[in-house]
């Protein structure tokens, strides 16, 4: 099977502690495979995920990111116990094996999980994918019609039917998401100017919707580099990156979706953002896509753009947290050093939103 996941080689890996993993894992019955040497996934920008040998079968080890920890982010424990509920009701969800939350281990807490080897796109598509394409249907238009039925299904699973119904706080989902994104937001540029960040925090605190859509489970940061693909038929073989699951308003899935979508008329800020291919290669656009998922999820999208705007705040504030992670010496990766500038362009980009120009 061809596996094109992206992987740097390491015989140490910077985030694991092989000796000490190999101690804890025998601890509790399994064999950390001596003679496979570990490989890094190399993509985001988030978790740490590591491809392991244990008791003969590959899996894979995923860890929180070096470097401070925005409060609520990059939890394992939440992501295990997703995991570990969600995996029979929804099959694309990946089975865990194990978590240990002793950061004497490797660092940070951590989780094993099923490998499922598959093809993931990012930012473009590979181009041994288009050379291969032979089908009628746009390579973009069967991706996003795939993205768009995965994240329907995911909307359409009872969280009761799977014991994930205590996961969140469904009541006031909107209230305290608006309310925690705001305080992000005013952390992360304290005592900077940061372009149109109080006209987007006005506008969204006086247009903040009723909360009248029943509550669902969440991805919370769905995207197409969060799907393994079949490297052949493009379909869908898992949906990964469960740390900031939660129950809530489907829309705001919707929405984040789409707050990484962008198309070949948006400013230069969408496109430095680098997240999907959506901008060319026949994919509908964000408006075409909202409206397929409106018909497959039988879901409104009254006050829609509330949603929106939200989820690209949402975005602006990650980059933003990316860059002081920077600052801070967390990470000495150059591309971090772009993100200020890019977080002021998806604020800007935000207004425009609020303001009609964009959907």
């Amino acid at each position: 099977m061809v596996n094109l996941q992206k992987i740097d080689h390491s015989e140490s890996p910077v985030g694991l502690d092989l000796p000490k993993l190999r101690s804890h894992l025998a601890q509790n019955g399994m064999t950390l495979d001596a003679s496979f040497v570990p490989q890094r996934f190399a993509a985001g920008f988030g978790n740490m995920n590591f491809l392991v040998e244990v008791d003969g079968a590959p899996m894979v080890l995923r860890r929180p990111p070096l470097g401070p920890i925005p409060p609520g982010a990059n939890d394992m424990a939440r992501e295990y116990r997703i995991l570990s509920h969600l995996h029979d009701a929804y099959p694309l969800v990946p089975c865990a094996h194990l978590f240990c939350d002793d950061t004497d281990v490797i660092g940070a807490p951590f989780f094993l999980m099923e490998y499922r080897p598959g093809l993931v796109i990012g930012a473009a598509i590979p181009l041994e994918v288009k050379n291969a394409w032979s089908s009628d249907i746009p390579i973009g238009q069967l991706l996003g019609a795939n993205m768009i039925n995965v994240l329907a299904g995911l909307h359409a699973v009872d969280p009761a039917a799977c014991g994930l119904e205590t996961l969140g706080k469904p009541d006031g989902f909107l209230e305290r998401t608006l309310r925690g994104w705001t305080k992000r937001a005013e952390l992360s540029w304290a005592g900077d100017p940061a372009g149109e960040l109080q006209a987007v925090l006005d506008w969204l605190a006086s247009n903040r919707p009723a909360e009248t859509k029943k509550p669902t489970l969440i991805h919370n940061d769905f995207k197409l580099d969060n799907i393994i693909l079949d490297p052949e038929t493009l379909e869908a073989r898992t949906l990964i990156d469960w740390d900031m699951g939660t129950i809530g308003d489907p829309r705001f899935d919707l929405a984040i979706l789409l707050s990484y979508w962008s198309e070949a008329s948006d400013p230069a800020a969408m496109h430095d953002l680098k997240q999907m291919p959506t901008a060319c290669h026949g994919f509908p656009t964000r408006e075409e896509a909202a409206q397929y998922y409106a018909r497959a999820s039988d879901c409104d999208l009254n006050d829609f753009t509330f949603y929106r705007v939200l989820a690209t705040l949402r975005i602006a504030v990650v980059f933003q947290q990316l860059y002081r992670r920077y600052q801070s010496g967390g990470t000495n990766d150059p591309k971090f050093a772009k993100f200020n500038d890019l977080a002021l362009g998806l604020l800007d980009f935000a207004f425009q939103i609020s303001r009609g120009k964009y959907f």
